[in-house]
């Protein structure tokens, strides 16, 4: 402390360096959950900054020249143009914002786990600002889509509105048993503590169970419940800036939008509030720049 958050940041670009070539002045950007890198690791070699062990995040990180970077609450921000993301023309920047977050931690275990393709039939756990997009994605990328949620008031939600396949009530035992191996791979978005087992009876042999969801407590889970059915369960976050960058023409091009509720600077202790009472569709998104401006004084 004192920390200043905010990632998942898009505007437009005001200036460039003499050796900057990816972007130009009056280009839609946008930075995400990662400003620097060591550059020369493996990790880095392959496109995955991510996984550096030296990764700068965008707020509370400590940059190159040892300052603390602050994210986006400001109205201006300057990045190396390897972090920055092109948004293509035509694409909402407020509704842009949330994928670069969002979006590319539920897109990057899609493509990697070979779980985003025709054919497949994949269960999205949680449906809330990973779960929705996550949902948004496998559809577009040819799977079958089920909801996994506590909560059946969310049904009309996932079929009606996101166009989900199916909805599983994880706490009804006939539903999870009717569904018991039928599902190539799983998406868990879920942060809240919550049983692994009844997902793992899910997933058809060789299923693969992937968690981008961070639980504070420590999972359970029975080596048997891997062993029987060789299934898989791993991890996945964000992902490296090329594929963010596929993920956002991906995005664009299949008209894939975040669902969010604009909200100006002074409303964030509010929105706080309601984020606590899980009282947003999906994602507040904040109006830096009409904050800014409606402060100013007149001339």
């Amino acid at each position: 402390m004192p920390i200043i958050c905010r990632h998942e940041i898009v505007g437009e670009v005001t200036e460039v360096g003499s050796k900057v070539e990816k972007v130009k002045v009056g280009d839609k950007v946008g930075v995400g959950c990662m400003v620097g890198a060591c550059h020369s690791c493996d990790s880095c070699a392959n496109d995955l900054e991510n996984y550096c062990p030296k990764l700068i995040l965008t707020y509370n990180g400590i940059y190159y020249d040892g300052t603390i970077t602050y994210g986006g609450y400001s109205d201006s921000m300057v990045a190396n143009e390897r972090y920055v993301v092109r948004i293509p023309d035509g694409m909402p920047l407020d509704s842009a914002a949330p994928l670069l977050c969002a979006g590319i931690t539920v897109y990057s275990p899609l493509k990697y786990f070979g779980l985003g393709e025709p054919g497949k039939h994949i269960g999205i756990v949680g449906l809330g600002g990973l779960g929705h997009v996550a949902v948004k994605f496998a559809k577009a990328l040819g799977s079958k889509v089920t909801v996994i949620s506590t909560s059946p008031s969310k049904k009309a939600e996932a079929l009606e509105h996101l166009g989900a396949d199916s909805f599983l009530v994880s706490r009804d035992q006939d539903e999870l048993q009717a569904a018991m191996g039928t599902f190539d791979g799983i998406i868990d978005t879920v942060s809240a503590t919550h049983p692994i087992m009844p997902l793992l009876s899910l997933l058809k042999s060789h299923g693969k169970l992937i968690m981008v969801g961070a639980p504070c407590d420590p999972l359970e889970v029975p080596a048997f419940s891997l062993i029987i059915g060789r299934k898989t369960m791993a991890g996945s976050c964000i992902g490296g800036m090329k594929e963010t960058q596929e993920m956002i023409d991906f995005a664009a091009k299949h008209n894939i939008k975040a669902d969010i509720e604009v909200i100006s600077m002074d409303y964030v202790n509010k929105a706080m509030e309601r984020l606590e009472q899980a009282d947003v569709r999906y994602r507040f998104v904040i109006d830096i720049g009409n904050t800014l401006a409606a402060t100013k004084p007149s001339s």
